[in-house]
């Protein structure tokens, strides 16, 4: 990513931060609506997912410049995932409920440019976590 992007994404999750709470819950709720069959595949406590989903995503915000330190544990959450019934299709969906909910969260903040630095961001996660999955499969 450019560092032009990155800073997209950076000062973008940082009006995220205050509402992450909201943010996690119009996520699972924009996942369970595009895909009813993802329900299934949580078992837990949904506030406490969201809360790791949050604290994952700002993880990874904060390394964009570097990503070769949470690398690892992107790919080891990807082979996790298989043993959770996540196909490759699955991505996408996560991916468009991400771009929704950054979508509503943002508001007008969310520009042309600040969802192609998101849509960027994603795609090279997800891409890491998919190669690790399939390699595990």
């Amino acid at each position: 990513m450019t560092p032009e992007k990155i800073a997209l994404v950076r000062s973008s999750w940082q009006q995220v931060l205050p509402i992450k709470d909201t943010a996690a819950h119009l996520f699972y709720g924009q996942l369970f609506e595009r895909d009813p069959s993802l329900r299934s595949l949580f078992k837990g406590d949904m506030a406490e997912q969201g809360r790791k989903l949050m604290a994952m995503i700002n993880t990874v915000v904060v390394s964009l410049d570097n990503l070769a330190p949470v690398l690892g544990a992107v790919e080891d959450l990807g082979r996790r995932h298989v043993a959770y019934g996540v196909t490759e299709a699955h991505y996408d969906t996560v991916g468009n409920a991400l771009i929704w909910t950054l979508g509503k969260g943002l508001g007008e903040h969310f520009t042309p440019a600040v969802q192609a630095a998101w849509a960027e961001a994603y795609d090279t996660l997800a891409s890491a976590m998919k190669q690790a999955a399939t390699a595990a499969a």
